[in-house]
């Protein structure tokens, strides 16, 4: 059925489109109103395809179909009007060839001139990345948003902990359509909506459940299997490679537009997808990929991130993302001069300063990796503490000491994350985390100039625990004037995956001994003002974001709530043991 809109679009809804397996899946199609042979841009995602984007400022379609496109919206296998059945990682092994037959469909519709792009964020720009692995010819551009790229760095795991926060609630809220196909009796369809909703609104609470591997909400609804499967096998690459683009990006020839956000929980994900294509794209294409990054959270683009406006300028709308976009498709898609390709291959929203800026390669020439180092006299407890930040080595100094209880953990507040609405992403101040005794507080004094962070950051903490097993977290900091400590991004470590990013097997550690744990706390861009204090928060929980280890150094998934252990951690500062926070400093000219 067609509708003419204003005289200027023709919208087509539930066209089918038939898989080689036989499955068919439905697509709403948007064109121009008038004759002629248009290319066509698809959007695939798993979120019906009916609703209205709820992306501020990302997508517009009537602009697009007014700029010349063909607008194709396809629900994937096993979504709401598209046929098939829906798990995270079977479906995902299925999306790669659903998108390029997808591609040569929509490459033949008789008002298509056979040229195609894709766009869409997080799900929808992984499908992108699944159907570039097929290598259609008839795909020329590609705007994936918000991605991950390394499964096990941000999708399921971080540090080899459990995105929980976000796995419970993303699961969840998907199952909801998925449960509706299940049961074809109304009656029964009513009472297990009404179980999984219930779930959903109690998350905050059901999060807290033990054993990890029988997660209740789950197992009650019988949903998101993958998810308690790889919970009992850890970090287990094969397992997820379907959902990793790690070591493929020889075979993308597409060239890609990424755009991220500095409170994205993928953040880091979307800027190693653009660092492989440029250097490892498989066309010469690929390779003048590019990067967009704002002070964005996953699904909000606007200028408000949590509890700090950026201003006007750091909106997707006044950025106009949009039409970046449609450049970039003019460009690749129709041959236009759009200028875009000889344009900086990096745009970045400093915060602080709160402005836009080109750069030319990431991280950036001129970083000056700094260390600023752990200081104070063994009482670093609190933000009432001794604990200073500086660029001084230190000598001969006592080491902080706090107990981590698994039961009574750190709770998250704002970063980058998209969990409950209980737990809101973006900046929010942190000085009622930073007064539990369990959380390390290390201060710079007051800055006497301002200093510019840019570029990934990372800690180096020598640690010792009483337990065979925890976990270490942490936190960057930008503290006002007037004590308001604004989170800027952070991290975690398990003990156990310490040395996973060598290629190393798990393993224990011994109670008591001092290792030396990396913890990746990603990327920022943030200018510490004149009058602003840099300050760095260690603890061993950010719950619910990531599962609590129970320190037990029993399987992961298995312990209940009596099996926990309480932790001694130390955190060692001294000559030999000299922990630091690496800031990526740009020099101010």
């Amino acid at each position: 059925m067609s509708y003419p809109l204003e005289n200027q679009m023709i919208a087509e809804f539930n066209v089918p489109v038939e898989m080689r397996d036989g499955i068919v899946l439905r697509a709403n199609i948007y064109r121009p109103n008038q004759e002629g042979k248009w290319p066509v841009l698809l959007h695939r995602h798993p979120y019906n395809k009916d609703t209205p984007p709820i992306s501020f400022g990302l997508y517009d379609i009537s602009r697009a179909v007014r700029q010349g496109y063909v607008v194709i919206v396809q629900d994937t296998r096993g979504r709401f009007a598209s046929e098939g059945k829906w798990e995270l990682i079977s479906t995902s092994e299925q999306e790669a060839s659903d998108t390029f037959e997808t591609i040569q469909w929509a490459s033949t519709l008789p008002y298509s001139n056979g040229e195609v792009g894709m766009f869409g964020e997080s799900y929808s720009a992984f499908v992108q990345w699944a159907g570039m692995l097929q290598n259609p010819r008839e795909l020329k551009a590609a705007t994936p948003s918000f991605s991950w790229s390394d499964s096990l760095d941000g999708l399921m795991y971080r540090g080899g902990a459990l995105e929980l926060g976000f796995l419970s609630y993303w699961q969840l809220g998907m199952y909801l359509d998925t449960l509706s196909r299940r049961h074809s009796d109304d009656q029964e369809r009513a009472v297990a909506l009404a179980q999984l909703i219930s779930d959903i609104d109690h998350l905050k609470t059901e999060i807290k459940a033990l054993p990890l591997k029988q997660f209740a909400p789950f197992v009650r609804n019988k949903v998101a299997p993958f998810i308690l499967e790889h919970v009992e096998r850890g970090m287990d690459q094969d397992y997820v490679d379907a959902l990793s683009l790690k070591g493929k990006y020889d075979k993308f020839t597409v060239p890609t537009l990424n755009i991220a956000g500095w409170y994205d929980i993928f953040l880091q994900g979307t800027i190693e997808n653009f660092l492989q294509m440029r250097n490892k794209g498989g066309s010469p294409e690929a390779r003048q990929s590019k990067l967009v990054i704002g002070p964005w959270m996953h699904l909000d683009h606007s200028h408000q991130a949590g509890e700090i406006n950026f201003g006007l300028a750091a909106n997707s709308a006044v950025v106009d993302l949009v039409g970046l976009q449609l450049r970039w498709f003019d460009h690749f898609l129709k041959g236009k001069d759009t200028g875009i390709i000889n344009e900086a291959p990096v745009k970045l929203f400093v915060m602080g300063e709160n402005v836009w800026r080109d750069e030319y390669e990431w991280p950036l020439a001129r970083t000056i990796f700094t260390p600023y180092y752990l200081h104070s006299q063994g009482h670093a407890n609190t933000l009432q503490g001794d604990g200073v930040l500086s660029t001084i080595i230190p000598d001969q100094e006592p080491a902080d000491h706090y107990t981590y209880d698994p039961l009574n953990p750190v709770i998250t507040k704002g970063g980058s994350i998209m969990m409950p609405p209980d737990f809101s992403s973006g900046a929010f101040d942190q000085r009622e985390i930073e007064s539990r005794n369990d959380v390390l507080v290390y201060t710079t004094p007051v800055l006497e100039n301002d200093v510019e962070v840019t570029g990934p950051v990372k800690v180096k903490l020598w640690a010792s625990s009483s337990a065979a097993d925890t976990d270490f977290v942490a936190r960057l900091v930008d503290v006002h004037p007037d004590g308001y400590a604004q989170n800027l991004t952070d991290g975690i470590i398990r003990a156990r995956y310490r040395n996973a990013a060598k290629g190393e097997a798990p393993s224990l550690i011994k109670p008591g001994k001092a290792y030396l744990y990396e913890i990746d706390l990603w990327s920022t861009s943030n200018v510490f003002k004149k009058g602003h204090r840099i300050r760095l928060d260690i603890t061993s929980s950010n719950f619910p974001r990531w599962d609590r280890n129970p320190n037990s150094g029993r399987n992961f998934g298995e312990d209940q709530a009596n099996d926990v252990v309480i932790a001694r951690q130390t955190i060692f500062h001294d000559a030999e043991h000299p922990s630091s926070i690496i800031l990526p400093i740009i020099p101010r000219s």
